[in-house]
């Protein structure tokens, strides 16, 4: 019988949160004791397991406990009660800079990373370059880790974590840190440490992540373990719960029936030009997808969206064109267009303007859509400028459909209707066929 390679067995977390800070040691020292506090469960009775060679996936909102789970499980919290069995090398990636001393080289904190990992020099010396690679730190790997950035920090602490070959990984939010193209890169890795049959057990914020990523996830609120599911319905329940907390997408009292306000774009651009780099005739200085609801966080599927192109033209261009183009986190094109397409052209440009795609709605379900625009000239010879992926929007799903498309179907029935004395229709006129429309 093959043993879970993480069980997590009625585990509860408290921490005492006192009520009156900024004393000194001396005043706790007297009132030791007798200071007022009152006990926080960051984690209460939960218990899940998580098969060898599972992606397993945590979901919650911000201080639901997902991240304190993370580190109970990797040690470096111990709960108040309950048990946390692991099996299998485990390497943890729980924060940016966790386990990395500030004063220490890049190379230095590689060699006390992979030691605490039980690792020694002579194996380190093996794997070296592979962190180093994957990394990219090349020209930075004997300084110290403290001017690193944070983009920096995630690259290391992630290429030494995954080159250390565990046989358990596991991994906090860490992985939206960085560009986009280091994001992919970690998650090709990730799919490779799954072909392996390693164990992985993954925090995100990103449902199209999770729905990528996790054969499984947990949802945890406040504490405590709402469901154990497939991920489309561990993230199904996580919008629920988000709605029950008050973050509901549709107040109660709120009339569908009534249109839905106009959306709220924003302003033309200003006439100061950008403190940009204008070394070509134009530059694209600003990309930005905007939401009917300008406060809003997410798009909701078949919500209107304005994609938005800002620029500054150092001189009259009359041979102009603008595209973009949609893509979803795994390089598959959603949709594209143009203005040449469109047969809506740009006549001309000059000085600082804004070109504005207006979409009536977007029917899309779920997950994050990512961007690409370019300025060419009208057959596409030559381009101006262009941003490739670096810019994103994101659509939420608040009901229970599944799949990548926001279709709103209608149900209509048809029906015989059955005689009030049950006894089968006479072979003269039929009866009316009914509709029922739903």
């Amino acid at each position: 019988m093959t043993h879970p390679a993480i069980e997590v067995v009625n585990v509860t977390k408290s921490f005492k949160v006192y009520q009156e800070g900024g004393q000194s040691a001396k005043e706790r020292l007297i009132r030791a004791g007798r200071n007022p506090h009152i006990v926080f469960k960051a984690l209460d009775d939960v218990s899940f397991e998580v098969k060898q060679g599972e992606t397993f996936a945590i979901l919650g909102h911000n201080g639901s406990g997902k991240s304190t789970m993370l580190k109970c499980i990797a040690g470096t919290l111990r709960p108040s009660s309950g048990r946390v069995t692991t099996r299998g090398r485990l390497a943890a990636l729980l924060e940016l800079g966790a386990g990395f001393h500030a004063d220490l080289t890049g190379r230095e904190n590689i060699y006390l990373n992979g030691s605490i990992l039980g690792f020694s020099k002579k194996q380190i010396d093996v794997i070296f370059d592979d962190i180093v690679d994957f990394a990219e730190l090349h020209d930075f790997i004997d300084q110290q880790v403290k001017h690193y950035s944070s983009g920096m920090y995630a690259r290391l602490g992630f290429s030494v974590a995954i080159n250390v070959e565990p046989e358990v990984l596991l991994v906090d939010e860490v992985l939206a840190v960085g560009d986009e193209s280091f994001q992919r890169k970690c998650i090709d890795r990730v799919r490779r440490l799954q072909a392996d049959g390693r164990t992985i057990l993954l925090v995100s914020h990103a449902a199209e992540l999770v729905r990528q990523l996790a054969d499984r996830a947990a949802v945890l609120d406040h504490g405590h373990l709402v469901d154990v599911a497939e991920p489309g319905e561990a993230i199904r329940t996580l919008r629920e719960t988000l709605a029950r907390r008050g973050i509901a997408l549709l107040a109660e009292d709120e009339d569908v029936t009534a249109p839905p306000p106009p959306p709220k774009w924003a302003d033309p651009p200003s006439l100061t030009v950008p403190a940009v780099k204008l070394d070509k005739p134009l530059s694209i200085t600003k990309v930005q997808a905007e939401y009917p609801d300008p406060d809003a966080r997410f798009l909701l599927p078949n919500q209107p969206l304005r994609l938005r192109i800002d620029y500054v033209a150092t001189e009259r261009i009359e041979d102009i064109c603008f595209a973009f183009e949609f893509q979803d986190v795994r390089g598959n094109v959603i949709f594209g267009d143009d203005t040449q397409t469109m047969e809506q052209p740009i006549h001309a440009c000059d000085g600082v303007g804004a070109v504005c795609f207006d979409m009536p709605r977007v029917p899309l379900l779920d997950g994050a859509v990512l961007i690409s625009v370019t300025a060419t000239t009208r057959s596409g010879g030559h381009v101006y400028d262009g941003r490739d992926l670096k810019d994103r929007f994101e659509v939420m799903q608040p009901g229970r459909q599944r799949g990548t498309v926001a279709l709103e179907p209608k149900v209509v029935h048809y029906f015989h209707e059955t005689p009030a004395d049950g006894t089968a229709e006479s072979a003269g006129e039929p009866s009316p066929t009914v509709a029922a429309e739903g």
